[in-house]
């Protein structure tokens, strides 16, 4: 049942994606970060009252880091959804397995002592999945070369690096006893935070109830994801609800050709399955190295 939460979770999220997509067209990157973040907190709020978790916390610092690099990831996260096919974007953003991988390789090569430390080499493995990511990464972002969309292929690289230290530092506040509901809860005031300063710099659009229908389900889907999410890593073995969310990108291509008839050549798409090939061998990799906790909130 476990497997099937995750699934879910996954389908969520990559159907918010289709609503930042079409709502992206009458709304800058801030609004929509502005407005998923209202909808979260809403929602949150109504889940912490059910059950029962109080919204206070001892660790306002530790919240306040998670919520600057976890909106930084979305908002570029949602610039890249708004320019580059939907598959593109999500696969991207699920680089931040990768990232950590390469950040556990690039600690053990700094910190080895020769002395007390095994050989740098048993980090091989971790590092050929890292170098294979990477590889990945090229062949999906040379299709956007080729569209002159390269800026907003970095743009949602960026995403997936600074998902990866949104998700080290969700880890850190579970290690403190910092409950799930009250982790998300204060990332969607800095989702609020962050997208009233965006709209001061970029403006805010003209208001349409017709192209607004888009805002609500951003944030009921996201939501919703992380719930589920939540779920199955309560619930299940972690190694394998945490492959399964890799599926976002299988829901992020079907939706691309559905729904928005992206053209994505055979490089771009050989691209997105080393990426996750790679995401999924770094995360079995680095179960030893790293403790596994829920993804970073979307």
């Amino acid at each position: 049942m476990q497997a099937l939460w995750m699934l879910l979770g996954a389908a969520f999220f990559a159907t918010m994606g289709v609503c930042v997509k079409y709502g992206s067209a009458h709304f800058n990157s801030a609004e929509l970060v502005f407005y998923r973040g209202v909808v979260g907190f809403i929602f949150l709020t109504a889940i912490a009252r059910q059950q029962k978790v109080s919204l206070r916390t001892q660790y306002l610092g530790m919240h306040a880091w998670r919520a600057v690099v976890g909106v930084t990831s979305l908002s570029a996260w949602f610039f890249a959804i708004s320019q580059l096919p939907l598959a593109t974007a999500m696969t991207l953003n699920y680089m931040s397995s990768v990232w950590i991988a390469a950040f556990i390789v690039g600690g053990s090569l700094i910190n080895w002592n020769p002395k007390t430390d095994a050989s740098p080499w048993s980090q091989g493995p971790l590092a050929a999945a890292v170098l294979a990511g990477f590889a990945g990464v090229v062949m999906v972002l040379r299709p956007t070369m080729a569209q002159d969309q390269i800026y907003a292929g970095l743009i949602g690289l960026m995403s997936g690096f600074f998902a990866a230290f949104a998700y080290m530092q969700v880890t850190a506040l579970g290690r403190v006893g910092e409950p799930e509901t009250r982790t998300v809860f204060y990332f969607s005031i800095g989702t609020i935070l962050a997208g009233v300063l965006g709209m001061a710099f970029m403006g805010v659009s003209t208001w349409e109830w017709g192209h607004a229908i888009w805002l609500l389900p951003v944030g009921v889907f996201a939501s919703l994801g992380q719930l589920c999410l939540t779920r199955a890593y309560s619930q299940g073995a972690t190694l394998v609800v945490a492959n399964l969310q890799y599926s976002g990108i299988v829901f992020a291509a079907l939706y691309s050709l559905l729904l928005f008839g992206d053209d994505i050549p055979l490089i771009g798409w050989a691209g997105m399955a080393l990426i996750t090939v790679s995401g999924i061998a770094a995360t079995l990799l680095r179960a030893r190295a790293a403790p596994q906790t829920p993804a970073e909130e979307h």
